[in-house]
């Protein structure tokens, strides 16, 4: 299946570009580049992401509802409005416990630097 962008210079709501659809995770890209990407990700309750360890930070921020972020075995609970950083290497899951949405960024350039 290919990624299709959100058209650019059009205004949208981010919350509304995105459905809930019943037992899924869904993804909707809004810009992918090779130095990052952004998503939108609606969760059902009941769903979750496979356990994973990432090698960028990503940055979440739930737009809609309430989503359980696990960082290194730390249980954190955001709701709408709220927002996290997952740091690179960490093992994480994401999980619905109810239904919610959320954004998610990866930026993929600037590691070099670090020594």
């Amino acid at each position: 299946m290919e990624s299709v962008e959100q058209k650019k210079s059009q205004v949208f709501i981010v919350v509304e570009i995105i459905e809930y659809v019943p037992n899924s995770v869904v993804i909707k890209t809004i810009i992918k580049k090779t130095t990052g990407n952004v998503s939108a990700v609606s969760f059902d309750s009941g769903e979750a992401l496979t356990e994973k360890t990432s090698p960028f930070d990503t940055f979440i921020q739930v737009i809609d509802g309430k989503a359980e972020i696990v960082i290194d075995g730390k249980t954190n609970v955001l709701e709408t409005g709220q927002s996290i950083i997952i740091p690179a290497h960490m093992c994480n899951t994401i999980k619905a416990n109810v239904r919610f949405k959320m954004i998610s960024t990866i930026i993929k350039s600037g590691y070099e630097e670090i020594v």
